[in-house]
């Protein structure tokens, strides 16, 4: 065979490979009739998590790999310098939730965007780093159709078990750009009548453990780690009840 074909012939096999790869999986046993009137997975919630680990490097052999914990990934995963490293399609199931649960919805991975972000924990977060997390919301959130309230973090979801993306993340940048839910800073004090913990539940968290819950709620909107709450948190959460993600009440629907 002449080089040239023989390069024709490999460049042939990787296009049938490659179509083959993007083909959805037919069953043999069946006549293929195809029907448009379907969709992909429809993401609902996005969560934005912190690696604690030292460097982007160390973050993209952990989230491609196995590691102590098993196989772990993500949608996306933001540098220090504001770059933004894509690891798994938007449509499929990427494994950054585990097990928790926002509102109505109790299995994150297959509803959810996860965007990792690296940090320690430890260190704030860079100017670069929130500015490309908020340019990658508002792309995810407007091709997607996510409501933009439906931005949480990892900690929101699982309550006594993350932390991540921690209390030095800033949720009021992300706020005032559009994202996320925030109290008004004119919000009244609730009435008499006022449960805090159904309030969280309103919210969005889980409240089977009240304690985990609130500091959940602490670290997110008011940056601290307490696990109780006082007259400003009683303030804060009848504003949050009264303006819930949708999401997060059950009103939103893969079709919104």
């Amino acid at each position: 065979m002449t080089r040239p074909l023989r390069l024709f012939g490999a460049a042939a096999c990787a296009i049938a490979l490659a179509a083959c790869q993007h083909t959805a999986p037919r069953n043999p046993m069946a006549t293929w009739v195809p029907s448009d009137n379907h969709d992909t997975r429809r993401a609902q919630v996005i969560v934005l998590h912190y690696t604690e680990q030292d460097s982007v490097e160390q973050s993209l052999r952990t989230l491609r790999t196995r590691n102590r914990g098993g196989p772990v990934s993500a949608h996306y995963l933001v540098g220090e310098d504001g770059r933004i490293y894509q690891l798994v399609s938007d449509e499929h199931r990427a494994w950054h939730a585990g097990a928790g649960s926002w509102g109505t919805i109790h299995e994150l991975n297959s509803a959810s965007i996860g965007i990792e972000i690296d940090n320690d924990g430890v260190e704030p977060f860079s100017d670069a780093q929130v500015a490309a997390v908020i340019a990658l919301l508002e792309d995810l959130t407007t091709r997607h159709r996510i409501p933009k309230t439906a931005v949480i973090g990892h900690s929101d979801l699982a309550p006594g078990r993350k932390i991540d993306p921690g209390p030095l993340f800033p949720w009021k940048r992300l706020h005032d750009a559009g994202f996320g839910i925030w109290p008004d800073a004119d919000a009244p004090l609730p009435p008499p009548e006022f449960d805090p913990i159904d309030a969280l539940r309103l919210v969005g968290y889980a409240v089977d453990r009240p304690e985990a819950a609130i500091h959940s709620y602490r670290m997110r909107f008011r940056g601290d780690n307490a696990r109780t709450l006082d007259s400003e948190d009683l303030r804060i959460l009848y504003a949050l009840s009264r303006r819930a993600s949708p999401v997060a009440s059950g009103q939103a629907t893969a079709t919104d």
